[in-house]
């Protein structure tokens, strides 16, 4: 007999979290996406495009550095089971199933609307502070389910960091922003702390930039790329195990864009990270594992394919990705 997933309201109870929801967490539903003159993003219309014209831009080169073991040899970190959010009435994202591997880099594209970012809140329930916001299907963080009536939102997102596409630096000193997390959740001794924020802002590889004044200065005045690597520091410092990032390098330069591209590589033998970008070539770079989605004839996003990354940029299974990942749409 077939289960079907139980919807879920959101959590009533105001719920903590160490960074601020985004502004306007309705816009990232599908509503007003619009494709070649006018007509909707759909499943139809992107393959109607993608056949009109050739590829307009190279594959991304993957590199043959080493990747995580096959996933059937790596342990899943998590894990969503016919995933689907509605908005009010409205589908945003239709039965996704996949795993993120432990200590891998997960990366999620697609066009815009597809519901990625939509999909990533699911994963630390932000979906929660939305009132209209309706989850179903099952969501695991090391075989427990996240969205269990016993299982309170604050601590799911202890466990699970989220950085957004702009910095948000608390407007305090360096030290107080890392320190608040720990704080929160009961960490008073002094001596602690400052163990704390000392050994996150390494880790987010600040703390050459900072060391000498990071108890004075404040966070907010330091320049766009820092001011990410502290927002990822923060979350750190609260013993994340996972780190989702939504498109962390959008608003910032190409030299700040390599430093975070680089953390990501040193942060992934501690912590899991799933990412949703926009630049193939980030995600070819950064990335272990890649899932591409798109938006469906019923304009609900879903999982197209989910590989490995070198297999998903140099050999997919499905056209409507290799039609992506050659630049045909997108």
């Amino acid at each position: 007999m077939t289960q079907v997933p139980a919807t879920r309201e959101p959590d009533p109870e105001a719920s903590m979290s160490i960074s601020a929801p985004p502004t306007d967490p309705t816009a990232t539903p599908t509503d007003g996406q619009t494709g070649i003159e006018g007509e909707a993003l759909t499943e139809t219309a992107l393959r109607a495009a993608a056949e009109a014209r050739e590829a307009v831009v190279p594959r991304p080169r993957v590199s043959a550095s080493p990747g995580p073991a096959a996933a059937s040899e790596q342990v899943a970190k998590m894990t969503l089971e016919n995933l689907s959010v509605h908005y009010g009435e409205k589908l945003a994202v239709r039965d996704v199933t996949l795993t993120v591997l432990d200590n891998a880099v997960t990366a999620f594209i697609g066009p815009s609307g597809c519901g990625k970012s939509t999909l990533l809140r699911c994963l630390d329930r932000m979906n929660d502070l939305i009132p209209t916001a309706k989850v179903s299907g099952k969501v695991t963080l090391d075989g427990e389910d996240i969205y269990a009536d016993d299982v309170h939102s604050v601590d799911v997102r202890r466990r699970i960091g989220l950085v957004f596409q702009r910095p948000n630096p608390f407007p305090m000193t360096i030290y107080e922003n890392i320190a608040y997390g720990p704080r929160r959740y009961g960490e008073n001794d002094k001596r602690k702390l400052d163990e704390i924020v000392e050994s996150s802002l390494h880790r987010a590889a600040l703390w050459d930039e900072v060391k000498d004044d990071y108890k004075k200065k404040s966070g907010l005045s330091l320049s766009g790329g820092q001011q990410q690597r502290l927002c990822i520091a923060r979350t750190l410092a609260t013993g994340s195990e996972v780190i989702l990032m939504d498109e962390p390098c959008s608003a910032l330069d190409p030299i700040a864009t390599l430093k975070i591209e680089d953390l990501i590589h040193e942060l992934k033998s501690s912590v899991t990270i799933v990412i949703v970008t926009h630049n193939m070539q980030q995600a070819s770079r950064v990335s272990d594992r890649t899932a591409f989605f798109t938006v469906g004839d019923d304009r609900a996003g879903y999982l197209v394919e989910m590989a490995d990354t070198v297999d998903i940029f140099t050999n997919p299974k499905n056209m409507l990705t290799e039609d992506y990942v050659s630049g045909r749409f997108g």
